[in-house]
C-alpha cells in the first residue's frame, strides 16, 4: 500500500484532501528516505512509512511562511490498532519536525482497523485532568467509505481502493470486477494499470462462494478487457521491457516483485533481493501471481536460511 500511495500520491491528496492538495505543488514531490529512531523505553526503532516534501503554492498566511511542507504518512497494518498507533505520532512529528526544520502534516490511512470515513482526529496527553498535549491529525479510514462513489469515480487510484471500502456482501464479486474493469480501460501505463488492479485483488474480501462468482464474472464477455490485461502483464511481459532488452527487462520484474513484498510484507531482506536478483524472468513473473495470496515469505519460497546474509 506505500508504494502504491507513493506511485499515486497527487491522486490519494486529491481524492481523500483536496482543500490540502489545492495549497501544494504535488508535480514534483521529493520523497525523503526513511529513518529510524528509538521508540523509548524499551529502545526498539521504527521505520516512517512515507515521508515526501512538497512546495507550498499558496499564498503565505502567517505562521505559515515556509515555502516548503512535509507530509508524513502512516498506513496501518493489519496487526496495528489505534491504541498502538496514535500515542507514537506526536513523537514521530516533533522528530521530524525538528531535524528538518519544516511544517509537517501528518496523515493516518486506515486500512481495517481504527477510524471510519475522513477527518481530523485528537490525541490528547493528560495529567491528572491537565491537557498537556494536543495533537491533531488528518486520517482516512477506507472500510468506512461508501464503495460505489469511488469504484465509479475519475479517480484511478479511488477505483483500486474501493477494494477496502465498505462493500455488501451480496456485491463483492460485482464491484470487485467492475473495479478491475475500469482500470483494464484507464488510459495509464501497463505498470500503473498492474500496481492498481493487483490493489484490488489483493484486498478484496472474498469468501470462497464469492471468488467463484468473481471468476465466472471475469471470464464472461463483459470482462474480456480484464483477461486481456492480466495476459499482457503477466503473460507477454511487460511491453517496455522487451523493447529494451531482456535483462533490462528482468531486472525491472525484480524491482516490482521487491516493491510488491515490501508493500505486503515489509523491508525486503538482503539475502532475498539477491535470490530475486537470479531468478529468471519467468519465475520472476510467477511470483507477482502469488504474492497478494501469500501470507509469508515463506509461502513464496522466499524465507531466508541462517546461511545466508
Amino acid at each position: 500500500m506505500k508504494n502504491l500511495i507513493r506511485e499515486f500520491f497527487a491522486d490519494f491528496l486529491r481524492l481523500f484532501f483536496a482543500d490540502w492538495a489545492a495549497r501544494l505543488d504535488l508535480s514534483a514531490v521529493q520523497w525523503l528516505d526513511k529513518e529510524f529512531f528509538p521508540d523509548p523505553p524499551e529502545g526498539s526503532r521504527h521505520e516512517i512509512d512515507l515521508l515526501g516534501e512538497v512546495l507550498i503554492v499558496a499564498p503565505a498566511e502567517p505562521p505559515v511562511t515556509a515555502s516548503l511542507l512535509l507530509i508524513h504518512i502512516e498506513v496501518e497494518a493489519p496487526d496495528r490498532t489505534t491504541t498502538r498507533l496514535k500515542p507514537r505520532l506526536p513523537y514521530y512529528y516533533h522528530f521530524v519536525r525538528d531535524k528538518l526544520q519544516l511544517p509537517v502534516l501528518p496523515i493516518v490511512v486506515y486500512l481495517k482497523v481504527g477510524l471510519d470515513g475522513i477527518g481530523v482526529d485528537v490525541h490528547v496527553e493528560e495529567l491528572w485532568g491537565l491537557e498537556i498535549n494536543r495533537f491533531q491529525y488528518l486520517y482516512v479510514g477506507l472500510p468506512g467509505l461508501d464503495v460505489v462513489e469511488y469504484v465509479q469515480g475519475d479517480n484511478w487510484l479511488g477505483v483500486a481502493l474501493s477494494a477496502l471500502m465498505n462493500i455488501p456482501p451480496e456485491q463483492v464479486a460485482w464491484l470487485g470486477a467492475e473495479a478491475l474493469r475500469r482500470l483494464a480501460e484507464a488510459p495509464l501505463s501497463e505498470q500503473k494499470r498492474f500496481l492498481l488492479g493487483d490493489c484490488v485483488q489483493a484486498y478484496l474480501p472474498l469468501d470462497e462462494e464469492q471468488h467463484r462468482q468473481f471468476e465466472r464474472l471475469l471470464h464472461s464477455e463483459s470482462y474480456a478487457g480484464v483477461r486481456a490485461m492480466n495476459q499482457t502483464i503477466f503473460e507477454k511481459g511487460m511491453e517496455e521491457g522487451i523493447e529494451i532488452g531482456v535483462e533490462k527487462e528482468r531486472m525491472e520484474l525484480v524491482k516490482l516483485v521487491c516493491s510488491l513484498i515490501e508493500d505486503r510484507f515489509g523491508p525486503v531482506p538482503e539475502a532475498v533481493r539477491r535470490r530475486l536478483e537470479r531468478l529468471p524472468a519467468e519465475e520472476l513473473r510467477r511470483l507477482i501471481l502469488k504474492i497478494g495470496k501469500a501470507a509469508s515469505l515463506a509461502d513464496l519460497g522466499l524465507a531466508a536460511s541462517r546461511t545466508e546474509g
